[in-house]
């Protein structure tokens, strides 16, 4: 099984997000804001409310109903949700999910505090 998130129980949203993690200084909390641009679940012959966001995968299901939707001049244009881990153990849940997520639809992760290394070291190189 693959790893999917779904507005609609049983239909895969096919628009991948753009994610972002934020996390508290002693890394037990924190949340992922999930971006999705366009997405088909607000297509008008979509199946009807979105009551949440459900990430799937072989280990089960993770729940957020902390799902908005963006409007740009009178019409839904984006779905923002956010997705709460109170534990290390949701956390690491949540990472668990996200790497399969990623591999099933061949994304990559990158740390922000990574990418100014990351070019640091690529001027290095170049010089």
């Amino acid at each position: 099984m693959t790893a999917a998130i779904q507005f609609f129980r049983g239909v895969e949203e096919p628009v991948v997000p753009d994610i972002r993690l934020t996390r508290s200084r002693d890394g037990r909390t924190g949340q992922a804001l999930f971006v999705f641009e366009e997405p088909e679940a607000l297509a008008p012959e979509s199946m009807g409310d979105i009551t949440g966001m459900f990430m799937v995968d072989e280990e089960g299901e993770m729940v957020t109903r902390e799902v908005k939707a963006r409007f740009v001049n009178g019409r839904a244009a984006a779905i923002e949700a956010t997705y709460t881990w109170k534990t290390n153990e949701d956390f690491d849940r949540f990472m668990r999910f996200a790497q399969r997520y990623a591999d099933s639809h061949q994304l990559g992760f990158s740390d922000s505090s990574s990418d100014a290394e990351a070019a640091d070291d690529e001027a290095a190189d170049e010089a």
